[in-house]
């Protein structure tokens, strides 16, 4: 199981960098989606099923499906069919589709193998995940979701005073 485990940080790692790497917004969001994948399989091996099906659901799910359509949203116009042109050919999906089939076949190994999936000391529950997230970790936490609401209020801000008629120059400031 030791093997699995490392298997799908490697898948973790190498999507990461790949969703870093790329100049295409829509590309980044595929590999960082593999990238939450991977995070949830690695969970599922250290004994952690709830909180690999919370990662499934509410970061490779939700989220991630709202940044796609605000993406694409956002880039309405006349080269959008061109762009999605692109989408049709292999390239583009060859790379994420690598990576999640290995994804895949790593957990059918896992799941199909011995029946223990586990490779840290035991199964976490539910209460003892949110024990530790409301106990000794309580102040990252909240320190996170401050970080969190500073941004989403940065960010409304930005695009406040860029709705109003400011123009931003390409070294970042306001002009």
């Amino acid at each position: 199981m030791a093997i699995a485990f490392y298997l799908a940080s490697a898948v973790a790692v190498s999507a990461a960098f790949m969703a870093v790497t790329r100049l295409n917004a829509i590309r980044a969001l595929l590999y960082f989606v593999v990238s939450l994948l991977a995070v949830a399989v690695i969970m599922l091996l250290l004994g952690a099923p709830f909180a690999a099906a919370l990662e499934v659901i509410i970061y490779a799910g939700a989220i991630m499906v709202l940044f796609v359509f605000v993406v694409m949203i956002l880039s309405m116009g006349p080269r959008q069919v061109s762009e999605e042109r692109q989408w049709l050919g292999l390239s583009v999906w060859a790379g994420p589709a690598v990576l999640t089939s290995a994804l895949l076949a790593e957990l059918l190994c896992v799941l199909g193998g011995a029946g223990r999936v586990a490779v840290g000391a035991g199964r976490v529950s539910p209460g003892e995940v949110g024990r530790m997230l409301f106990g000794p970790y309580m102040l990252g936490v909240e320190l996170a979701s401050m970080l969190l609401l500073f941004g989403l209020v940065g960010a409304f801000h930005l695009a406040y005073r860029l709705g109003k008629g400011e123009k931003m120059s390409k070294a970042g400031g306001r002009t």
